[in-house]
């Protein structure tokens, strides 16, 4: 088959323009160690499920970018932690994520957004969102960090995610009263969101001091009601031993316990069930001594 002549004519066009036989051939730039690391990272995660090997690599990949320039591979830099978190993660231990992020970044405010997202999301669905409250409030304090475009979707994240849940509502609408990332319809359902959060707060604040009264009041009763059965025993046990007694101990007994009865004001209503007790002790006295058995003579 012939070859067009128009096109067999036409120069070869590389990515500098057409190519001349003078000119060497530029090859594409040889990628770097760290970049070959995270390949292999990448490769043990997904494919081979061999999650330590994984979290392994990305840190020796970290220990061949300590000697790159600071701002050279930012890229992979944040893959390598978007890797190393999902291995953590894999192999339970989303504890040590925020940890061991900012042992790579040094401090918050120069974590990657999509890092910080990740760390967010990772505690917030493991209920522990307090564990990036510090973290993410550096990150959006710093003013190099307020231009970036993922700017607001943190912000909102912050908000919908971490403080919220939190009950931080003074800095929630610290955040959205002074920060732009916010539209206006944003930040009306924000506040509204605060109002309902603070108002549930004051419910709840209320209904547990009403259930610490009735808890104390209950106490109180059960304690109350503990002290008259005491009280009860111990007036039965008496009566019991006055009746054990002879006829003239039991006689004075029953006087110095009605002179007892008396010290404590008779008219009162309280003193009136101990004037009953007092009343059904004389009148077993007064049968005891008109039986036949206290007609006996008593030899001393």
């Amino acid at each position: 088959m012939r070859s067009d002549p128009a096109t067999s004519a036409a120069p070869m066009r590389g990515l500098g323009g057409p190519l001349r036989s003078s000119e060497p051939v530029r090859a594409a730039p040889a990628p770097s160690a760290a970049a070959l690391l995270l390949e292999d990272a990448a490769d043990l995660l997904v494919v081979h499920l061999d999650f330590r090997a994984a979290l392994r690599t990305c840190e020796r990949a970290w220990q061949d970018l300590a000697e790159e320039p600071a701002g050279a591979c930012l890229e992979v830099k944040c893959s390598l932690c978007v890797v190393g978190i999902q291995a953590l993660a894999e192999m339970d231990r989303w504890q040590e994520v925020l940890s061991w992020v900012l042992r790579c970044y040094q401090v918050p405010e120069k974590l990657p957004p999509k890092v910080l997202e990740l760390c967010v999301l990772l505690y917030s669905k493991m209920r522990e969102p307090g564990a990036v409250l510090d973290t993410v409030s550096a990150w959006l304090q710093d003013a190099g960090n307020q231009g970036l475009p993922e700017y607001r979707a943190l912000a909102e994240l912050h908000l919908w995610r971490v403080l919220l849940p939190l009950g931080c509502l003074s800095e929630a609408e610290e955040l959205v009263a002074g920060s732009a990332a916010f539209s206006e319809e944003q930040r009306l359902d924000a506040l509204q969101a605060i109002s309902t959060a603070r108002q549930q707060q004051k419910h709840g604040q209320s209904g547990s001091e009403e259930t610490q009264k009735l808890n104390q009041e209950g106490s109180s009763s059960h304690k109350f009601l503990s002290l008259l059965t005491l009280l009860r025993q111990l007036w039965d046990s008496a009566v019991s031993h006055f009746f054990a007694l002879p006829f003239r101990k039991s006689l004075l007994a029953a006087l110095l316990l009605c002179l007892l009865v008396v010290r404590f004001d008779p008219a009162s209503p309280a003193s009136l069930p101990f004037l009953y007790k007092l009343a059904q002790i004389f009148h077993r006295i007064r049968k005891a001594v008109t039986s036949p058995l206290c007609r006996l003579p008593v030899h001393d």
